[in-house]
């Protein structure tokens, strides 16, 4: 490996075999060296590279401004959050956690805790990415002796289904909103108390999640449905009167037309959803 940039003591960029550019990590690595010197990989503890050369660049220049401490605490959270969920997360997760978790660890230092108005819905709606992002604080706790509230786990949620559904945050935000807008109108239209603990429920979620981004980024699904449209709206009348007051309601906030074939689908859900929740 040749040396190409040092960032600091313990944090520099190489030159791999290939050629090709890598960040690596190892304690005193950068220490009185110069760029086009050789080490040794026995010198290193990690290597990161992202493939996009644009997102590349971008966690270089956070290496210039945050501590290898959040930088290895965030790879860390990173991996849980893979071995934890079994997705595969854009690799941009690098760049925006590791700046989050630096500038809510400025913040909390100075006493100035951000409360998250969404936690209610993301400890529901995201229950798994919830709990990496609870687990995340007790390694916060443990490699960086600082208790950060429930509230950033929240936020480290939404960090990980950002990188789950290639979206951008503010989108993210608006899909959770409208996710608990739909389940809200659902639990008043039936009467439910949920059981967010079944699978019904959280495949009803699941469908509202990928819904909800099609209608945040205005992108239709399928089209006309037929007969087998027809079909659904006569075997299941109890539950398509649900999806017409879904779909008005959608329309009237938020100029967006279900298709049949979105239509058609959410009366599948909501037909599994009310007989899992409820004798309908």
């Amino acid at each position: 490996m040749i040396i190409h940039q040092i960032f600091n003591n313990n944090v520099i960029s190489v030159y791999d075999e290939a050629g090709r550019e890598r960040v690596v990590m190892g304690k005193g690595i950068g220490f009185k060296r110069s760029s086009g010197e050789h080490i040794s990989e026995s010198q290193v503890d990690k290597i990161f590279y992202l493939d996009d050369a644009g997102n590349h660049e971008r966690f270089k220049l956070l290496l210039e401004e945050i501590p290898v401490e959040v930088i290895t605490l965030t790879d860390d959270i990173i991996n849980l959050a893979k071995l934890t969920l079994g997705k595969k997360l854009n690799e941009l997760l690098y760049v925006s956690l590791a700046d989050h978790l630096q500038f809510a660890i400025e913040r909390h230092e100075k006493g100035l805790d951000i409360k998250n108005a969404l936690l209610w819905e993301i400890k529901r709606l995201y229950g798994e990415e919830f709990g990496v992002g609870l687990q995340a604080l007790k390694l916060v706790e443990s490699k960086l002796k600082i208790m950060l509230p429930e509230d950033e786990a929240a936020y480290i949620a939404l960090h990980i289904v950002n990188a789950e559904l290639n979206e951008e945050m503010p989108n993210i935000v608006a899909m959770t909103k409208v996710i608990q807008e739909i389940l809200n109108l659902v639990k008043y239209h039936f009467s439910l108390e949920w059981d967010e603990s079944s699978l019904t429920y959280h495949r009803f979620v699941t469908h509202l999640k990928f819904f909800a981004q099609r209608l945040v980024t205005q992108t239709e699904y399928g089209g006309e449905e037929g007969p087998l449209f027809d079909l659904v709206k006569t075997q299941y009348p109890i539950a398509y009167a649900c999806t017409e007051k879904v779909s008005m309601f959608i329309r009237k906030k938020y100029e967006y037309t279900l298709t049949d074939e979105e239509k058609l689908y959410l009366t599948v859900h909501l037909t599994r959803l009310i007989k899992d929740q409820k004798n309908v």
